[in-house]
């Protein structure tokens, strides 16, 4: 038997199920995590707590190449936003069907 919530739930999920799996849709519920993600790297890495990482950007911005490294650290941001984004929300996808699939099971239980 089920409770109320768990029926909704499973009512929910045959209404969304197909539609939260698209990457877009993926990508747009899993975007706030990465972007958080990225803005602490980037305020760790701007404290200059890591004096290694300090000297390191200092030593490039004085080079011909300085823009190198910029451009290295916006690539790598974006990267992190979209792994962190698709995982997020694929993962969340994963709990979400198998959540489902157990109360299909457990309502087919006599």
């Amino acid at each position: 038997m089920l409770t109320e919530e768990e029926s909704r739930f499973i009512e929910y999920w045959e209404a969304n199920r197909l539609r939260r799996r698209r990457f877009v849709k993926q990508l747009a519920i899993g975007l706030p995590f990465g972007v958080i993600l990225v803005v602490a790297i980037f305020a760790s890495y701007l404290s200059g707590w890591h004096k290694q990482a300090e000297v390191e950007l200092h030593s490039e911005a004085q080079n011909p190449s300085g823009a190198s490294i910029i451009l290295v650290l916006v690539v790598a941001a974006l990267l992190i936003v979209v792994f962190t984004a698709v995982f997020s929300a694929r993962h969340k996808w994963d709990q979400y069907e198998q959540r489902y699939r157990e109360l299909l099971a457990k309502k087919e239980q006599p």
